[in-house]
């Protein structure tokens, strides 16, 4: 493998190395550049002296790209190596040529932009020694204007306990919500339905977090399965299964919603519709259909719509409703747990 400094008739291999970094990371909306723009940018650092790139027998397989420090301050615009040299160290050789040149020219401190969703360049930096110091958000400006009007919107749910003993779900839930940290203004039991007691407490639909250890003490207590599910924020829909106080299945309408994750992990909150359909008899296709994930709310049914969508697939009834709406739910039993 061989380092050298890039040149201008490099720029075909260039253009690839851009074309295919934007299929891999696609730039967030409203930082989209186009070639001549990117080629502009690269041309002017290769005048510089501060692109490298790595070579092999069949060519150019990676670059790294700087700015001229300004300070004491060197910045990395890019590393980018393609799949084929992977994990063979060439990111690193590039790199340590780059920042040799930073140093050379005064640089002390080293910085570099990463986008949030790459994960695995995230953690390559992180064990290079980079640490955050600096978080860049962004937000549609539509979606953020509807928040600032409105507040954000309240959370609803309910947990549903698969048993036609109201009477033991009362008492339990009697006996632990007191335990709950807060001041719940009020919880309601329904009568069995499809097999199912409801339950809905005030404090639980504004913490949702209570709404599953709730659920999950009653599942543990009862030794039955339960299910807390409910509308987060008015914007994402998530429920946990629960069976002998286990859980073994959970959903999240939007796995990323609050903060990035590892790709594995979003793949497991997305609905098991194998497991769902032994716990609660609903059909799996239903639940496939019903119980869909997505990048952000604007891209599902609104969040309501789609919690009567998977609550229907599992043959639970009532789960549009909150604490607020409970009380009209006919037989049902009001309390304020003391």
């Amino acid at each position: 493998m061989n380092i050298r400094p890039a040149t201008a008739d490099d720029a075909a291999a260039f253009r690839e190395l851009w074309e295919e970094f934007c299929r891999e990371v696609p730039p967030p909306p409203g930082d989209e550049e186009t070639w001549e723009e990117e080629w502009r940018d690269t041309l002017r650092d290769i005048e510089d002296g501060l692109v490298f790139v790595a070579e092999d027998e069949s060519g150019i397989v990676g670059a790294a790209r700087g700015h001229e420090p300004v300070g004491d301050r060197g910045h990395v615009e890019v590393v980018q190596v393609r799949p084929r040299a992977r994990r063979h160290g060439v990111a690193k050789a590039l790199l340590r040529e780059l920042v040799a040149e930073l140093r050379d020219r005064g640089a002390q401190r080293i910085t570099l932009a990463v986008m949030a969703a790459n994960a695995p360049a995230r953690a390559v930096w992180s064990r290079l020694g980079f640490e955050e110091v600096k978080l860049t958000m962004h937000a549609p400006a539509d979606a953020l204007a509807d928040r600032l009007a409105g507040g954000e919107r309240e959370s609803i749910g309910s947990v549903h306990v698969q048993t036609d003993d109201a009477g033991a779900v009362e008492r339990a839930v009697r006996q632990y919500v007191p335990r709950l940290p807060g001041q719940s203004n009020g919880t309601v039991v329904s009568p069995p339905r499809n097999g199912w007691v409801a339950v809905y407490d005030e404090l639980c639909d504004r913490e949702p977090e209570l709404l599953r250890r709730l659920a999950r003490e009653l599942s543990d207590r009862m030794g039955a399965v339960v299910l807390s599910i409910g509308a987060e924020r008015g914007e994402v829909v998530r429920y946990v299964l629960y069976e002998r106080g286990r859980i073994v299945d959970e959903y999240l309408s939007v796995p990323g919603y609050y903060g990035e994750l590892a790709p594995g992990d979003a793949v497991a909150l997305g609905a098991n519709p194998t497991v769902v359909a032994r716990l609660t008899g609903g059909d799996p296709r239903n639940v496939r259909t019903a119980a869909r994930t997505a990048a952000s709310p604007a891209e599902l049914p609104p969040a309501p719509e789609l919690l009567a969508a998977i609550a229907g697939a599992m043959h639970i009834e009532g789960a549009e409703h909150g604490y607020a709406g409970a009380s009209g739910i006919a037989g049902a039993e009001a309390f304020r747990p003391d």
